[in-house]
Formats: C-alpha cells, sequence, structure tokens
C-alpha cells in the first residue's frame, strides 16, 4: 500500500489516514472505515462543529469543506430498542440530512501536521528542531539514518520522507540498475511504544522504509538483527534523542572493539551525528565522548522558534472596553471584504514597486487608517472594526515547543595510506606534475 504521506494521491480513500482541520492548531487524525454500509453502525467523527459520518469524508477532494450532518438518533451508533414494524420492513436507507451548523476541512498528513496531532507517549520533536535536523545531516533520498528513541514517531516520519527514494519491497518492479533505497533504522527501549511505532507505521505504509528494532542500544548497538552478528545499516547520518547519549557512542565508530563483527556506519562516506538533550549536563559530556573518539566539527544550537503576532489595537479612553482585544470581522461577507481589500493592496503595492514609483502610500496596510481621536458613530459606520487601530506586532511570550540542545558533529570516512597512494597516482597535484616534468626534461 503507497504511504498517504509520500503519495496521498488526489483524494481520500477508505483504510487511509486523513486529517480534519477543525483550526489552524486543532488538527484531527481519523482512518476512514468504509467495511460498514449499515447506516446504523457506520462510524461517526463528533467534534465541537457537529458529527461527521465516515461516508461523508470519503472519496473527497484534499482541501475540501464538509459539512456537518444530522443522522437519525435511532441510526447512530447502537439501533434503538423499540422501533415502528413499518421500519423493521424497510430496506431503503435514507441518505444522510446535512446540517448547517458547522463544518471541517479534510487535508492529506505530512510529517508536519502529524507532529501537531499525533497521541503523545513521550516528548515530541517539534518541526523547527527536525527540519534543522534533517538539514544538519545531510539527509537526502537514497541515505540511511539510524534514529535511537524513536517516542511517538514524529522524527521518524519525517526522517522517512527525507529519505525516500522508492521501495525496496519484493513487489516494487526491478530496476537494470543498482538502487540504494533509503531506509530509516529506528530503535527503541520501551517495548509498548517500539509495538506501537510498529503498528502506526504499517497503518501509515511505511513499514517497507522505517525498521523499527526494540533493543536497549547502551549495551546492544545498532546492528539489524542479532547484536553481535546482525547486518549493518550502513548509516549516513545518526539522530540519538536519548537521555545519556555518550553511552550509545562507543557503538558508533569504525572499528568497533565492543565484540560486534561490523561496523553500522557506512564505511565508504562521512558520517553526520546530531544529539537531542534537555541540560547542559547531557550535552558537556557528549561533547567530551565525540571528541575521545575522533569525531570532528563539533557544534551546539539551540532552536527557539516565536511567531509574531500582528494584530490592530485600539487606543483611547473611549475605547477601554474593547483595548487589547483582537477585532475580526462581523460576518462572512466582512470577511472576504477583508481579503479582498488586503489583495487589492498588494497588487497596487508591487505595482509601485515594479514601476518605481515613490509613492507616499503607507505599506503597512493603513491607506485608509482612522484617526485614533475620531471615535463618532459616523467614522465607526465607514470604517470596518477590523480595520480600526493601530497595526501592530508582537512576539509570542512563552515557546510552545520542546527546545532542547542540538549537538553535531561528523566522522570522517576511513583513509589509508595506500588509498593516498592511488589517489596521488591517479589525480597527481601540481607540485608533483610540475616535478614529474622536470625529470622528463632532465
Amino acid at each position: 500500500m503507497p504511504s498517504p504521506f509520500l503519495n496521498p494521491g488526489a483524494r481520500s480513500t477508505a483504510n487511509g489516514l486523513s486529517l480534519l482541520h477543525l483550526r489552524r492548531d486543532n488538527l484531527l487524525p481519523v482512518v476512514l472505515d468504509a467495511s460498514d454500509a449499515d447506516p446504523s453502525t457506520e462510524k461517526i467523527v463528533t467534534t465541537r462543529f457537529g458529527p461527521f459520518p465516515h461516508s461523508t469524508l470519503l472519496n473527497k477532494t484534499w482541501g475540501s469543506q464538509i459539512a456537518s450532518s444530522n443522522p437519525p438518533s435511532n441510526k447512530r451508533g447502537k439501533k434503538a430498542l423499540k422501533r415502528k414494524a413499518d421500519d423493521l420492513d424497510s430496506t431503503e436507507a435514507d441518505d444522510v440530512p446535512a446540517s448547517a451548523s458547522g463544518f471541517i476541512h479534510i487535508f492529506p498528513p505530512t510529517p508536519e501536521s502529524w507532529t501537531s496531532s499525533l497521541p503523545h507517549r513521550t516528548q515530541v520533536v517539534y518541526t523547527p528542531d527536525y527540519s534543522y535536523v534533517l538539514h544538519r545531516l545531510r539527509a537526502r533520498p537514497g541515505c540511511t539514518i539510524i534514529e535511537a528513541g524513536a517516542g511517538s514517531g514524529s522524527f521518524t516520519h519525517a526522517a522517512a520522507r527525507a529519505v525516500f527514494n522508492g521501495y525496496s519491497s519484493a513487489s516494487s518492479p526491478k530496476s537494470k540498475k543498482r538502487t540504494r533505497f533509503g531506509k530509516v533504522c529506528s530503535f527503541e527501549f520501551h517495548a509498548q511504544r517500539a509495538q506501537k511505532i510498529r503498528e502506526e507505521l504499517a497503518q501509515h505504509g511505511l513499514e517497507d522504509v522505517v525498521h523499527t528494532t526494540h533493543r536497549d542500544v547502551y549495551s546492544d548497538g545498532f546492528l539489524l538483527g542479532d547484536p553481535k552478528t546482525g547486518k549493518s545499516p550502513r548509516a549516513n547520518a545518526v539522530f540519538l534523542d536519548l537521555p545519556a547519549p555518550w553511552l550509545a557512542l562507543k557503538h558508533l565508530v569504525r572499528n568497533p572493539a565492543d565484540g560486534a563483527a561490523v561496523s553500522p556506519l557506512d564505511p565508504s562516506s562521512p558520517v553526520f551525528i546530531c544529539t537531542f538533550s534537555p541540560c547542559m549536563e547531557q550535552v558537556q559530556k557528549t561533547i567530551s565522548t565525540l571528541r575521545q573518539l575522533g569525531w570532528l566539527s563539533i557544534s551546539m544550537v539551540e532552536v527557539n522558534q516565536r511567531r509574531i503576532d500582528v494584530r490592530r489595537e485600539l487606543y483611547g479612553l473611549g475605547n477601554e472596553g474593547v483595548r487589547g482585544a483582537v477585532q475580526f470581522p462581523k460576518s462572512v461577507d466582512e470577511a472576504i471584504g477583508k481579503l479582498r481589500s488586503e489583495e487589492d493592496k498588494m497588487r497596487e503595492y508591487r505595482k509601485l514597486q515594479k514601476e518605481g514609483v515613490n509613492s507616499n502610500t503607507d505599506t503597512n496596510g493603513n491607506e485608509r487608517a482612522v484617526k485614533e481621536d475620531d471615535n463618532t458613530d459616523e467614522a465607526k459606520n465607514e470604517v470596518p472594526v477590523y480595520q480600526r487601530g493601530r497595526l501592530i506586532h508582537r512576539t509570542e511570550p512563552d515557546l510552545k515547543t520542546h527546545t532542547s540542545y542540538l549537538v553535531f558533529a561528523v566522522l570522517p570516512r576511513p583513509w589509508s595510506e595506500e588509498e593516498e597512494r592511488r589517489c596521488r597516482e591517479r589525480w597527481p597535484s601540481r607540485s608533483e606534475r610540475n616535478g614529474e616534468a622536470a625529470v622528463k626534461t632532465e
């Protein structure tokens, strides 16, 4: 089954994951079920905006607006205990009537939306952190990433999308050119969390991309299968979300001394590593161990993302009741008018920039600004409520993400004297070429 995270298609499908957009910061993941055609036992998603039977969510174009429905009370969940005789004899299924009380939007799943809607089993690596981590790890299609500490699976889904370049299963079409398929090797110490991750990945169609292992990586390392004689994942990047990452670094070496047959790292390329630690003491111990094991280019980064809130505020004694409140359009027509006015302003602004005309127009959206001391009823009726007041912006006071310290390092690929000699013979330096030319002239 193709994963909806990698190839969602154009419409929602049965047994596929969909995300119901309730608000900007409220997404509801739902696996749509079409197995039961009986309206009396059909599954229903109940939200604050109304009930939504699964039949109204199937085969919908992504981004569609779905109106809530009001199925009869005797057809929701369990059947009523007492029903009329003519109802029992009837075999025709009534259509679910639509309701005008509310609506939602349906979207395909992405790692970003899944991060904001997944069930939390542990602390979650949020989008600002894992996007920067994948960039620094040089994650790309075809590479292999080791993840220790799967937790809730947020980073796992993002890494799977980053390395995906095809399925390595037997059902995938064979290619004449040998291709290295991208893979995420995820390790989890907690047995229940590891089993839950496997179930979610199978449900999301990512079991061919992510290999999940229940193991204590501190003592057993990162080989696939048997900890001592298993197969090497040949990893190009490593992400450690562990309480004590320095205890696992002894297994991430080129020549293991712990009894393992092979190294879990790719011998033909440099390896990039990132550790995710909330405390500075953990960072210090990790950096000390990295230096002892030969890792280079060690650095630490902290990602702090804050949203900027842009709104209008009313000032003056005449606005004490609404001072500091966010002004919203009163109706749908007023909201549409607001969007159109903003589009017109941006269109005019781009036109002026293109023509290079120096205009006295205020480009922050205050062409029709109202005098703050003019609080008459006539002025208020002329200007919509969402255009009153002064345009201000503030950063959010508190961080809503789980911040940690990110430690990055690089382990160069092994390089022997024989490889250096062959390299110099094939690509001699300028001084070597000049020396050979001088010998020939003599």
